[in-house]
């Protein structure tokens, strides 16, 4: 099976091309940075990151709807998020494979007062500029797809624009390599605006492997909020990646097939705080 990366990496290169042939990046930076800041991600002893995506390349369609609901549909899934008190919502703006769009993201982001994550494969600054934009208050940066340079000036300028960054892992290389950018180049980007997850799912066959979550906990630099990500379906998995040391879960698929979104993600957040409160390892600390 072709490497999934590798094909998202194809994809975000194509769009981003593409976007620069519509808006140069001077526009895009003058129309961005008139953009109202986003709500500032305020965390707790646990939280949760709620995600709005249509489809799934591991779970199919997630939402039986027509094109022309699709953004009513998905504000009304943000909005329940937040009632059940998630720190942020992330949004799905890969086309291809997630049935998301820049469009979605600036909906959600107009309808809720918590920052919205731009979740994407992105590969260029010029897509964070295009984020901020849209009106995100933060976004995803997977390390395997970044050499050195590209990550550290891309978590630069998502600070600069105020935004929070979820710098992402598979792996031990992954974080050994993150761990080593941001002790040599960047310890003062050790704020509760930079977040290091864990993402389970395999990326040959796109199955979960859980016990990365464990396997991984000891791998992080400190001083950071640690998010796992992928794979928590029910309250009792939520529970068990904070009884390891998470400080935030990341929940998609799950959220968006339930019939009573505001319900499980309240469940989740009450198993993961109560993880916590019950003696759970401790979490890094914000600087």
């Amino acid at each position: 099976m072709r490497d999934f990366l590798t094909e998202m990496g194809e994809g975000s290169t194509r769009r981003w091309a593409e976007a620069r042939e519509r808006e140069d990046f001077e526009d895009l930076w003058d129309r961005a940075i008139d953009v109202p800041p986003a709500p500032a991600l305020r965390l707790g002893a646990f939280d949760l990151v709620a995600e709005c995506k249509l489809t799934s390349p591991s779970e199919g369609v997630l939402a039986s709807i027509g094109p022309d609901d699709a953004v009513e549909h998905l504000v009304r899934q943000a909005k329940a998020y937040e009632a059940a008190g998630a720190c942020a919502i992330s949004v799905l703006t890969e086309p291809e494979r997630f049935g998301g769009s820049l469009e979605h993201l600036s909906a959600v982001a107009g309808a809720v007062g918590v920052p919205v994550m731009r979740k994407d494969f992105l590969v260029a600054d010029y897509q964070i500029v295009e984020a901020r934009g849209a009106g995100a208050g933060g976004v995803l940066l997977i390390a395997r797809m970044l050499n050195d340079e590209d990550l550290f000036e891309m978590l630069d300028l998502t600070l600069d624009l105020g935004m929070f960054a979820l710098v992402e892992a598979f792996d031990a290389a992954d974080l050994a390599r993150i761990r080593r950018l941001l002790v040599t180049r960047g310890r003062e980007l050790a704020t509760g605006t930079t977040l290091l997850g864990v993402n389970c799912r395999d990326l040959s066959d796109l199955s979960i492997d859980a016990g990365r979550f464990e396997a991984l906990r000891d791998e992080f630099p400190t001083g950071y909020k640690l998010v796992a990500e992928s794979g928590l379906a029910v309250p009792g998995d939520v529970a068990r990646v904070a009884a390891l040391g998470y400080d935030l879960a990341l929940v998609g698929s799950a959220l968006m097939k339930h019939g009573d979104p505001r319900a499980l993600a309240g469940g989740m957040l009450e198993a993961g705080r109560g993880a916590k409160g019950a003696g759970g390892r401790a979490g890094a600390e914000t600087q």
